[in-house]
């Protein structure tokens, strides 16, 4: 049996969800797929910068948000080797569009608060897309079940395997060869910590910590591992004593925040990304589908975007997809007999505008990630006393750069 949608999003993440929301701030219902039978919280807490908030304040919930998460003063770097500080930045400055904000957000909340604006059934768990097939003016989305969904519009949301992706044309992403771990520490009271992102580098392997409230605590752990210590992900006892003994100098508190961490949060993934140029010459859109988050730009997190750019594309699709939309419901009111073609053409221009809005925001964001990442994590004397002493500086000039940003309202002006 074949069910008529007008927008099917595949994947409950952040740019599925902030897609959704979006679309219901216009009056426009959409279905919202997710392969697992809950929300999933992978990645516990996330970096939102000036950009990612201007987004969240675009569909209505920064405010929730930022009541629950305390704002980052500055940003601290050391070396995990000697345990000095090479580096450090306030994060009170001003930017064009007013003062910089940066806060860690529990991922949990992010998309609990983002699912509960919406209305009852939007979000339908436990369904996997396991394939996609043309139809006229439609896509047939075929579910694991065997449901068949028929969608004027279809939106791959559904992270760095995407299905939809795939569909479109684009690659798996490329595995870095580096492999992280993150966790959040929760304390029965205050965990001592400054509201600062500390980072330590060294050797190849870089951690760091970011409070996210007065409670909690957001750590990450990255490193090159070897095939032998690939193994210790089987065993996370194993893994987490295996952290404790590379973290190196660092302080008593931030020692601690890994010590209180559940055992059931050691688990390391592999780091992956999209070349830029795949970007350049891929489809974000085809006729009626297009992509938005991990599905279109995965990158490395050491720019600490991509959550930031999934917020940033769910509001562009949806201004986009919306005046598509609703110029087709206003056209159906002056004639009911508009055939299919014009629909499919209105909606194909609103995701083509998508697409070219956000390919060179994504190209741009990809690759300094990638630059980023080659020097904060080259080894070797030389490069560890220009990252202390010069890079630190230009890189965080950088970041407030690519933070400095507004994707604009729901409604253009």
């Amino acid at each position: 049996m074949e069910v008529v949608e007008d927008v099917v999003i595949v994947g409950a993440g952040i740019s599925g969800l902030t897609t959704s929301l979006g679309l219901h701030r216009l009056g426009i219902r959409s279905l919202v797929l997710e392969s697992f039978d809950s929300l999933r919280i992978t990645g516990f807490a996330l970096a939102i910068w000036t950009n990612g908030w201007r987004a969240l304040d675009a569909v209505g919930i920064g405010n929730d948000i930022r009541q629950q998460h305390q704002a980052l003063h500055g940003n601290v770097v050391f070396s995990r080797i000697s345990g000095l500080q090479m580096f450090e930045k306030s994060y009170e400055v001003k930017g064009k569009h007013g003062d910089h904000e940066v806060r860690c957000v529990k991922r949990k909340f992010l998309l609990e608060t983002l699912a509960s604006e919406l209305p009852s059934g939007t979000i339908r768990f436990s369904s996997k897309v396991v394939s996609i097939e043309e139809s006229g003016y439609f896509k047939l989305v075929h579910l694991a079940d065997g449901t068949i969904l028929k969608a004027k519009v279809l939106v791959g949301c559904d992270g760095v395997n995407s299905v939809v992706a795939k569909w479109l044309g684009f690659k798996k992403p490329v595995f870095t060869g580096r492999s992280a771990v993150r966790g959040c520490a929760n304390f029965n009271s205050s965990h001592g910590l400054d509201p600062k992102f500390m980072q330590y580098f060294g050797n190849g392997i870089k951690s760091g910590t970011i409070p996210c409230d007065d409670k909690t605590v957001y750590w990450f752990f990255g490193w090159y591992p070897s095939s032998q210590e690939e193994k210790l992900n089987k065993n996370p006892a194993q893994l987490k004593q295996y952290m404790l003994n590379k973290l190196g100098k660092v302080s008593d508190e931030v020692r601690a925040v890994v010590e209180n961490t559940d055992l059931d949060a050691f688990r390391s993934s592999p780091v992956t990304y999209r070349h830029p140029w795949e970007l350049l010459w891929g489809n974000i859109s085809k006729g009626n589908v297009c992509v938005a988050g991990d599905a279109l730009h995965p990158m490395v997190p050491d720019i600490g975007q991509g959550g930031c750019a999934a917020i940033e594309d769910g509001v562009v699709l949806a201004r986009c997809l919306g005046e598509a939309l609703l110029k087709n419901q206003e056209q159906d009111n002056k004639d009911k007999g508009e055939e299919g073609k014009e629909k499919y053409k209105r909606i194909e221009m609103g995701l083509n505008k998508y697409a070219s809005e956000r390919k060179w925001r994504s190209i741009d964001l990809t690759s300094i990630a990638n630059v980023v990442s080659y020097i904060q994590e080259a080894d070797g004397k030389i490069i560890a006393f220009l990252r202390g002493k010069f890079f630190a500086p230009i890189l965080t000039r950088l970041l407030f750069k690519k933070a400095d940003y507004d994707c604009g309202k729901l409604r253009s002006p």
